[in-house]
């Protein structure tokens, strides 16, 4: 859903890699006519926590009956291992809106890859970082030779590094994660559409004196005095859109893009809302997609479309795991399954359908405790894979404050060699005890008391203080046992 000049945005397009650099104003728009684009399940370990990322993408073209020589504006970056680092990997879907669309959504998805993976500051402050680099992406889009007075995308974006993941959202795609709770499996949003439906958005768009209204509204055909559009699962396909104060454009339904220059004079911005996510065993996959997949979907419906052998609440809220299942094996099923019905949906409803693009990522293998280090295996950067003609209890919580997100870490508890000799000593430390408490009542008693602290309690206190502390205490048990 990107800008109106009329009942339905004019939507040209590509998403070609090949295209991604910079265009001549007023230039045609490139010709890309594959429907259909999914690329093979791929894996990416995270050494610093021992865990694997398996995901999969796919961009379905729209169904314009129109406009049948239109184009997918959709496209979407996957670059693992970000300036070089294993634990860093970005995932990304960009939704071009307005004549050069697809322009937009090309140019920002290179440009944005680029900027963040050359920025110094990255692995000290990833929310600078990232929220610098969508700035920046704007105004080299700005620069660049690209008409973006109508034109623009938006950007759903995120960054894993290590178990946390940053999610940058410019506009109205969106980004779930799966959470398993129980016998459950619930989708926790990990943005928020930025739209006039949300309070905060409206008035801060209306600061700017942008008028909000539907398109029924600016045709006469509703009283452009009310200003309540119901929420946005139920709007009916007539959203409330952006207006400049005495003209028809640009009609965005949405307050925050990268591009739209016209329209950033009424409030619309590229300023990301950023949100932090710690990973836990329990969160299963997250899925990153355009508003083609959640236009009639919502976020819960797709976490359950995308779990294999499960059956369905009768509020539809959640689903129930069956047979121990978790999600589906391959992605790229889960990726098909939830784009055709996607698809299907915007035809029973609508008489086109929009651009479709879905990435989804599963996670594999995360425990609570983190491996520490890196591997010695060959450090490389991935080019970024892009789409194209190749074309809350999910814990968001900031970093600890006292680690760099991007660095790993050193080991912090003792080594086995020190709590061997530890164990070793407290056993001598109990025979010396035994013999000398033998003549004494109570004797097993403070016998089993002296095993349970030197064998039990102990070394639960000490083993996180480590290596050092341990031969300290070994030190000491070795004195007071003379």
């Amino acid at each position: 859903m990107g800008c109106a000049h009329g009942k339905c945005c004019n939507r040209d397009s590509s998403t070609s890699d090949e295209h991604s650099g910079h265009h001549q104003r007023g230039i045609r728009p490139y010709k890309n006519k594959d429907g259909l684009t999914q690329r093979s399940l791929e894996l990416v370990h995270v050494p610093s926590h021992n865990f694997t990322l398996q995901y999969s993408s796919l961009t379905q073209h729209g169904y314009y009956p129109d406009t049948t020589d239109r184009e997918n504006q959709d496209s979407f970056c996957i670059k693992t291992q970000i300036q070089g680092n294993p634990n860093v990997h970005f995932f990304g879907v960009f939704d071009g809106h307005g004549q050069y669309g697809a322009h937009c959504s090309n140019f920002v998805k290179d440009k944005l890859v680029e900027i963040l993976s050359s920025d110094p500051t990255l692995l000290d402050d990833p929310l600078k970082a990232y929220n610098s680099a969508f700035l920046a992406t704007n105004s080299e889009l700005r620069d660049s030779e690209i008409d973006d007075a109508l034109s623009g995308t938006t950007a759903i974006t995120v960054l894993v590094v290590g178990d946390t993941l940053y999610v940058a959202n410019v506009g109205d795609s969106r980004a779930v994660i799966a959470v398993k709770d129980g016998d459950r499996i619930l989708a926790e949003d990990l943005s928020v559409d930025q739209t006039p439906f949300r309070k905060d958005e409206y008035d801060r768009v209306k600061l700017f004196g942008a008028r909000v209204l539907s398109v029924d509204q600016v045709e006469g055909l509703k009283d452009p005095d009310i200003q309540h559009w119901g929420d946005e699962e139920s709007h009916g396909g007539d959203p409330p859109r952006l207006w400049v104060p005495n003209g028809m454009y640009p009609g965005t339904a949405f307050t925050r893009s990268v591009g739209d220059s016209t329209a950033e004079k009424i409030g619309v911005i590229a300023v990301p809302e950023i949100s932090i996510v710690r990973l836990t065993p329990s969160h299963l996959f997250f899925v990153v997609a355009s508003d083609g997949v959640f236009e009639f979907l919502s976020s819960q419906t797709v976490v359950n479309m995308a779990t294999a052998k499960v059956s369905y609440t009768l509020d539809f809220n959640a689903c129930l795991l069956q047979n121990n299942a978790t999600a589906y094996k391959d992605p790229s099923d889960a990726c098909t399954a939830i784009a055709g019905d996607s698809y299907k949906r915007w035809l029973e409803l609508e008489n086109r359908t929009d651009d479709i693009t879905i990435i989804i990522v599963q996670i594999k293998g995360l425990s609570n405790q983190s491996v520490v280090g890196t591997t010695d295996s060959e450090v490389h950067s991935r080019p970024c894979q892009t789409g194209g003609s190749m074309n809350q209890s999910a814990a968001i919580v900031p970093p600890l404050m006292h680690q760099k997100p991007l660095e790993s870490v050193g080991h912090s508890s003792c080594s086995f060699l020190s709590l061997y000799i530890y164990i070793y000593l407290s056993h001598l430390f109990f025979i010396h005890c035994a013999t000398r408490l033998v003549d004494l009542p109570y004797t097993w008693f403070l016998c089993f008391a002296t095993c349970v602290i030197f064998f039990i309690v102990v070394p639960a206190y000490i083993q996180p203080l480590g290596e050092e502390s341990s031969y300290y205490l070994c030190f000491l048990m070795i004195f007071f046992s003379k």
